[in-house]
C-alpha cells in the first residue's frame, strides 16, 4: 500500500550515496533548476513531493527537504552548502607524523582508532555541521505547507541485519508502511542521528544507535543491503522518479582506459571495489526492472493492467558520465594532511588510488569538479529531464 495519491503526478527524487561523490548531484540539480526557471520563469515551486536518501544522499535530501519552502532557490542552496564543506566539517583522522614511512605503523595506528571508536574516522565534526546546516523546523514546516508531501532516509541495521527506511511526513501515522524480507519502514521525524546513521561508511565512520521497534539497534551506511533503491519512493506514492547516483562508467581496473588485467590489485583498487559494490551495484537493476515492468503494463490491456499488483512508475536516473575515481585522482592532493599520510603509508594513493580517496575528498576543487560534471551531464539530458516534469520545450 502506499499514501493516497493526489490526481496530479508526484514527482519523486532519489538520492544515492557515495561519499563526497554526491557533490556530483549538486551539479545536475542545479542545473536542472535553472532549467525549470527558464521554461516556466513565473513559477518557482519546489519541483518534487517525495525526497529519498540514502547515505550522503541523505544530507543532500534532508537539506532540500528543510528548505523546500523556498522553492528552486533550494537548489541554490545546497550549492552554497557544498561550496562552504571542507573534509574537517565532516571527518578527522588523527595518526602520527611518521606512520607514512611505515605500513606496519600506518595499519597499528589505524587498528588503535577502529579499536576506540568501531571505525577509523571520527566523524563527530559532521554531527555539528547538520546541525548548523539542516533545519528539522524548516522540514517539519514544508511538509504542513504541502512543499514537500514526504522525505525519507534509509539505514542498514548491525544488529538486525534490516534495512530500515525511515520517513517522514505531515502525519505521524500515515497508511503506506511497509514489511518485506530484510526491508522495513518506519515513521517517525527525522533528527540529526537518522543522518549519521545513513551516512556512517562503513569501517570508515562508527555505526549510530537508533530505536526502532522499542530497542535500540546500532545502525551503519544505507547502501548496505540496499536491495531496491527505488522501492521507497513507490512506497510513498511516486509517479515519476528521477534517481541520481554517483557510480562511474568504469571501475578501477580500468586506468587511462585500458584495462589493467596483468596487474595485482592494490590496496585502493580493492578497497574501491568493495566501495562502489556497497553504493552503486544495485541501483542500475533496480532501474531496469522499474523500466520493465513499467513497459510490460503499458502493452497490456487497460482492464488487464488495473488487475495487477503493480503500476507504471516512469524512472529517469542520471549518473556521471565520466570516472569519478580518476577525477578523484587528480584532487588526492587535496585530502588533509592526517589523511594522505595514512593513505600513503598504506601505499593507497598509488596507482588508482583514487578510487578509495573519491569518498572522503570534500575538498573545493573535487566538489567543483564533481558540480561541473552533475552540470554537463543534465545538460546533455536536457530534453529527457523537461520531459520528466512534463514542461515544454522551447
Amino acid at each position: 500500500m502506499s499514501l493516497t495519491r493526489p490526481a496530479r503526478p508526484v514527482h519523486a527524487l532519489v538520492l544515492m550515496g557515495g561519499g563526497a561523490r554526491t557533490a556530483y548531484q549538486v551539479g545536475v540539480l542545479q542545473a536542472m533548476a535553472s532549467m525549470l526557471r527558464l521554461q516556466a520563469p513565473h513559477s518557482a515551486a519546489f519541483p518534487f513531493q517525495v525526497l529519498v536518501g540514502t547515505s550522503a544522499g541523505a544530507l543532500n535530501a534532508a537539506y532540500l527537504a528543510s528548505a523546500a519552502t523556498s522553492g528552486l532557490q533550494a537548489f541554490d542552496h545546497l550549492g552554497q552548502f557544498w561550496s562552504r564543506l571542507r573534509s574537517s566539517d565532516v571527518y578527522e583522522l588523527d595518526v602520527p607524523r611518521w606512520v607514512r614511512f611505515s605500513r606496519l605503523a600506518t595499519a597499528y595506528s589505524l587498528w588503535r582508532n577502529a579499536r576506540g571508536r568501531g571505525a577509523i574516522l571520527n566523524n563527530m565534526r559532521l554531527v555539528d555541521t547538520l546541525h548548523h546546516a539542516v533545519s528539522l523546523p524548516g522540514i517539519e514546516e514544508a511538509l504542513q505547507a504541502k512543499a514537500i508531501d514526504a522525505v525519507a532516509v534509509t539505514a542498514s541495521s548491525y544488529t538486525s541485519g534490516v534495512h530500515w527506511t525511515f520517513c517522514h511526513t505531515a502525519r505521524d501515522r500515515p497508511p503506506g508502511g511497509w514489511n518485506r524480507p530484510g526491508r522495513r519502514s518506519e515513521f517517525q521525524p527525522l533528527t540529526i542521528e537518522h543522518l549519521m546513521a545513513s551516512s556512517a561508511l562503513p569501517f570508515l565512520f562508527p555505526a549510530t544507535p537508533l530505536w526502532v521497534d522499542g530497542r535500540r539497534e546500532y545502525f551503519g551506511d544505507g547502501s548496505m543491503r540496499q536491495a531496491s533503491p527505488l522501492s521507497p519512493a513507490v512506497h510513498l506514492g511516486a509517479d515519476k522518479i528521477l534517481v541520481l547516483g554517483a557510480g562511474q562508467p568504469q571501475r578501477a581496473g580500468l586506468v587511462g582506459g585500458t584495462l589493467t588485467l596483468e596487474r595485482e590489485p592494490t590496496l585502493s583498487g580493492i578497497a574501491g571495489h568493495a566501495m562502489a559494490s556497497v553504493f552503486h551495484d544495485t541501483l542500475q537493476a533496480d532501474v531496469e526492472q522499474a523500466q520493465r515492468v513499467t513497459r510490460t503494463l503499458q502493452q497490456l490491456p487497460r482492464e488487464v493492467a488495473g488487475v495487477l499488483p503493480y503500476r507504471s512508475v516512469d524512472v529517469l536516473s542520471i549518473q556521471p558520465t565520466q570516472s569519478l575515481d580518476a577525477l578523484a585522482q587528480a584532487h588526492a592532493h587535496e585530502l588533509p594532511l592526517s589523511v594522505r599520510r595514512a593513505l600513503g603509508g598504506l601505499g593507497a594513493l598509488k596507482g588508482g588510488g583514487g578510487a578509495l580517496a573519491s569518498y572522503l575528498l570534500f575538498e573545493p576543487g573535487f566538489v567543483q569538479a564533481l558540480i561541473g560534471l552533475g552540470e554537463q551531464d543534465a545538460y546533455a539530458r536536457k530534453e529527457e529531464l523537461l520531459a520528466f516534469f512534463g514542461t515544454a520545450t522551447a
